[in-house]
C-alpha cells in the first residue's frame, strides 16, 4: 500500500521545518545572559614596606561596564620581605559577574624585586572567581618572595 500524496507533502514539510530549526540552532549567535561575566580595567597606587612581614595600603579605581568605582586595598605578606616600594599598577579584573564580586580577600604567591626602580606585577584571585592581573612601574628598594593576602573594599 502506497502513502497518499497528502501524507508525503506533510512528511516533506516536517522534514524541512526540522532541518531549518536545526540549522538555526547550530549557527545562531548565543545571546549573553544578564549574569554574564565581564572584565574591568583596574588602576591602583600601592605603598608596601616590610622586614620579614610586609604590609601595604593603597587605593584604586575599577572601570566596570562604563562606570568608575573607587576602592581601597590593603595587604599583608608573609615570607622573605625587605624594603619599601611605591607602585602604580594597571591591569584587568576578569570573572566579575556583579560589582560585589570584586570586593573581598585575594591571595597571591610570588616574588619580585626593585632597586630604585623597576617593573612590578601581580596575579590575584578571590573565592568568587575574580582574577586580577596587574603590572607597572615601582620605585624603591625591595626583595620579596612570599604569600600575600590582599583585601579590596569598594568605597
Amino acid at each position: 500500500m502506497q502513502p497518499n500524496p497528502e501524507t508525503r507533502k506533510s512528511a516533506s514539510r516536517l522534514f524541512v521545518v526540522c532541518l531549518t530549526a536545526l540549522a538555526l540552532l547550530t549557527f545562531a549567535t548565543p545571546v549573553a545572559p544578564s549574569f554574564a561575566q565581564a572584565s574591568g580595567q583596574v588602576r591602583l597606587k600601592f605603598v608596601k614596606a616590610g622586614l620579614l612581614v610586609g604590609a601595604g595600603r593603597g587605593s584604586g579605581v575599577l572601570t566596570y561596564r562604563g562606570r568608575n568605582y573607587p576602592f581601597s586595598i590593603s595587604g599583608v605578606s608573609l615570607g622573605v620581605t625587605a624594603g619599601l616600594t611605591v607602585g602604580r599598577l594597571e591591569g584587568w579584573a576578569s570573572g566579575v559577574r556583579e560589582l560585589s564580586d570584586f570586593a573581598g580577600l585575594y591571595t597571591s604567591v610570588g616574588g619580585g624585586g626593585a632597586l630604585v626602580g623597576g617593573i612590578g606585577g601581580v596575579h590575584l584571585r578571590n573565592d568568587k572567581g575574580v582574577t586580577i592581573v596587574l603590572q607597572g612601574p615601582k620605585a624603591g628598594l625591595e626583595f620579596a618572595a612570599n604569600l600575600s593576602g590582599i583585601t579590596i573594599a569598594l568605597k
